[in-house]
């Protein structure tokens, strides 16, 4: 007969618990689950990417409600237990449900700790701890502009940032002087805080909360020092607690958390606890990968597998904000018996730090390079004696390749933390089921399923464990969103060939797995269909970005940037006039002539945008927009002594006979009046460079953050023909490129020479501008339609009569 197994908790270590323990003994109990949130379980560090925009709840759930039936597994959804009782082993839930069981497993978890000031229950006062907690700040962020995130922590960035792409102001309030204390040393932190500066990210140090102020809602903060800050939301970030109020009520030993052995046994032999809310060896861990490793441990013990126990955890740490690579383990700071390794590139911001005791690492610091840290942690927990190492490599093997070897790690090693697999399940997995390619691997343990940076890891595991049978050309490019696995290239044929009308009959008709789709695949539909099929596709406004559909780029206060169109740089004086008295009577912060030659109206609040640009009365400049942003000129010859042709006249032509039409990225273009290249043309996405003989023609440049110069098209002798070629470039990147992909990566990855392939052709060339016309003219009878049904403009933008 099946033991009753009772879980107290459907969160991440306790769900984890019970895979393994099905995975060794199916047979052995009869399992029950009691959770108290309306959710599957779910995986909570992912909270921050749902938060940044990076992914969707649905996308972050690890098992779901099919896992649990089809597992023989009773789920008590929404219910929270209210009483242990361990002389009749029963538990009792506040719906009144009582579950008898056998064996016990407490897995409550942690709650965010909020600061015991005055007004901290005012409305706008929230933690981060659950999809609740997330839900919320995404819902505020709709409404209000200011945040404060108390607490300069991992959760507390990675909440600051999320909402911060959410359109809002924030001030992170942190205690100590220096952010992540608990990780990064001041070296490290002083890098952090700069590139988060640089991100717009505000920060209040040595700032200590007082009091909270608000009538109903939150109003600001004020701080012990007598200053103050305006706020609409607050977020607490400032640690968690153990939830351990069940287990003291029912006698348990409670320390800061409940107190295990090392097979994570409580002071009853029939009461189990794992995760946040365990104590074990005096230390109760917050982060997932010791959480899995305890559920590991007590598995083997319940089903009578053979187990060393639990000897706790060294501790690993990466951040998941976007531009700020980092990693920590083991030791932060030095003592006298400890040596430290440093490394700081002051010009890339670089830093590295490893700190040494007795011949071994016990500690690491990496900021701006991360890329050694699996190696030196991999050395810090195996206790490698480092002696015949160098330290002017950090640590790099002296005259050997300084690359990480995969058969120096052993299988009980995590290489994915995010959802805590060890290299051993890795390598089962692969051996036991002939996996081949990352995306299995992924799909069958969730290896690199979450924030993906283990993916190299993954891979070369892969690589190691199938020798000469790994075939690199073989693995399988990810699909264009996480909804699919089809590329960009078999869901555009597929669009093709089934005649496949809308997003919505794609994702059906494909096997999308979120019916609704993801906030990457809505707007690559909407751009696929439109590119598509121009004469019968309504564009749908709703799937574009924030921008888009604002006509304005979101600015990181959250106000927008109005840029009128101004072909060539050149305006009236009308023009100018107008938009100095709407820049007055709207406050406008800051008046700017822009890269583009352009002037822009910046800090213009959401709700004034339809108002400024109908007293503005000029089009648009389509400074948001994926589609022809600008054309850079030159005066050319009508003023310049250098001047060959009048490349300021052919600017202004090309804008007008390119603009409107969508593409799948931001595209820029130049024009220059002679080789001296004042307009700098080669490196933008088409090139023009005007010359005695005609325009010689460039294109697949950027002069991003990863530079790229133009390649050579052709040389032409008219400006019609110019004009022809361009459009038929452009059409021709329409059709083949990657929605979100600029022309640079574009030809790397079509190859430059198939460009020139393609335009070589002229009936070719006639084909994409006859496709790029028709495009075009669907683009401005949208606008006119607009225009007639009295509607503010989109991004539909034609020339007024």
């Amino acid at each position: 007969m099946r033991k009753r197994l009772v879980m107290i908790g459907n969160g991440m270590a306790g769900a984890r618990c019970i895979e393994e323990i099905l995975r060794r003994d199916r047979e052995r109990f009869d399992v029950t689950m009691i959770g108290d949130e309306p959710y599957p379980n779910y995986n909570r560090i992912m909270l921050s990417p749902v938060l940044q925009g990076k992914t969707t709840f649905e996308e972050i759930t690890i098992n779901d409600w099919d896992w649990y039936q089809s597992n023989d597994i009773h789920l008590l959804k929404n219910e929270r237990v209210v009483a242990i009782d361990r002389g009749t082993k029963e538990v009792k839930t506040d719906l009144g449900t009582v579950v008898p069981y056998d064996e016990l497993i407490i897995a409550t978890g942690s709650s965010a700790f909020i600061l015991p000031v005055p007004g901290h229950n005012l409305e706008g006062v929230v933690g981060f701890r659950t999809i609740e907690d997330t839900k919320m700040m995404l819902e505020a962020a709709k409404q209000y502009k200011k945040a404060v995130v108390i607490g300069g922590g991992l959760l507390g960035l990675e909440a600051a940032r999320g909402l911060m792409n959410q359109g809002m102001d924030v001030h992170v309030v942190h205690l100590l002087p220096y952010l992540m204390e608990m990780q990064l040393d001041p070296a490290a932190a002083k890098l952090l805080q700069r590139d988060l500066e640089a991100q717009g990210m505000k920060f209040l140090m040595e700032k200590k909360t007082s009091e909270i102020c608000g009538d109903g809602r939150v109003q600001g903060l004020r701080f012990e020092d007598g200053t103050s800050v305006e706020c609409d939301l607050v977020v607490m970030a400032v640690g968690i607690r153990p939830n351990v109020a069940i287990a003291r009520e029912a006698g348990l030993t409670v320390g800061r958390g409940i107190q295990v052995n090392d097979v994570m046994q409580t002071s009853d032999p029939y009461v189990y606890a794992v995760g946040e809310c365990a104590e074990h060896r005096g230390i109760a861990y917050g982060l997932v990968a010791p959480l899995y490793e305890q559920g590991v441990v007590l598995a083997d013990y319940m089903t009578g597998q053979p187990t060393e126990g639990y000897p706790g955890s060294v501790l690993s740490t990466q951040l998941k904000v976007a531009g700020c690579d980092l990693f920590s383990g083991g030791e932060i700071h030095a003592d006298e018996n400890t040596k430290a390794i440093v490394v700081q590139d002051e010009f890339t911001g670089a830093y590295k730090k490893v700190l040494v005791r007795d011949g071994k690492v016990v500690g690491v610091v990496l900021y701006g390079d991360v890329s050694d840290g699996t190696r030196l942690f991999n050395m810090l927990k195996k206790g490698s004696d480092i002696q015949e190492y160098t330290s002017a490599s950090v640590l790099h093997k002296a005259g050997e390749d300084s690359g990480l070897d995969i058969s120096s790690i052993s299988a009980n090693e995590t290489i994915c933390g995010c959802n805590g697999v060890t290299k051993g399940t890795i390598v089962g997995a692969i051996l036991e089921n002939g996996l081949t390619t990352f995306d299995e691997v992924k799909s069958l343990t969730k290896a690199g399923g979450s924030c993906g940076k283990c993916r190299g890891m993954v891979e070369a595991i892969l690589a190691h464990t199938l020798g000469d049978k790994f075939d690199a050309s073989a693995q399988k490019a990810a699909g264009m969103c996480s909804c699919t696995t089809l590329s960009r290239d078999e869901v555009v044929a597929a669009i093709r060939e089934k005649g496949l009308q809308s997003p919505r009959e794609v994702r059906m008709v494909l096997g999308f797995k979120h019916e609704e789709g993801c906030s990457k695949c809505r707007p690559a539909l909407n751009y696929y269909l439109r590119m598509l099929r121009p004469d019968t596709y309504a564009d749908d406004k709703a799937s574009r970005y924030v921008n888009e559909r604002m006509e304005g780029n979101i600015q990181n206060d959250g106000t927008f940037s109005v840029i009128p169109r101004m072909y060539g740089g050149t305006t009236t004086p009308e023009d100018l006039i107008r938009i100095g008295e709407v820049a007055k009577k709207y406050e406008v912060p800051l008046v700017k002539i822009t890269g583009a030659s352009r002037i822009g109206l910046y800090g213009v609040k959401k709700e004034d945008i339809p108002k400024v640009w109908e007293e503005l009365e000029m089009r648009s400049g389509y400074a948001y927009s994926k589609s022809l942003r600008n054309v850079k000129s030159c005066v050319g010859s009508r003023f310049c002594r250098f001047g060959t042709q009048d490349a300021l006249g052919l600017g202004i032509r090309l804008e007008q006979e390119i603009e409107m039409v969508d593409t799948p990225h931001k595209t820029k273009m130049g024009v220059t009046g002679c080789p001296r290249n004042c307009a700098e043309v080669l490196t933008k996405d088409f090139g023009v460079v005007c010359v005695e003989n005609g325009y010689q023609l460039y294109f697949g440049g950027n002069g991003g953050t990863e530079v790229r110069e133009c390649d050579s098209l052709t040389t032409v002798a008219t400006e019609d023909e110019v004009i022809r070629f361009a459009k038929a470039y452009v059409q021709l990147y329409r059709e083949t490129g990657i929605y979100g992909e600029r022309t640079a990566p574009w030809v790397n990855r079509m190859s430059a020479d198939w460009v020139r392939q393609m335009l070589a052709d002229e009936a070719e060339i006639a084909m994409l501008n006859d496709r790029f016309e028709a495009a075009k003219r669907t683009y401005s009878e949208a606008w006119k339609t607009a225009l007639e049904n009295e509607e503010r403009r989109s991004m539909y933008t034609v020339e007024r009569p």
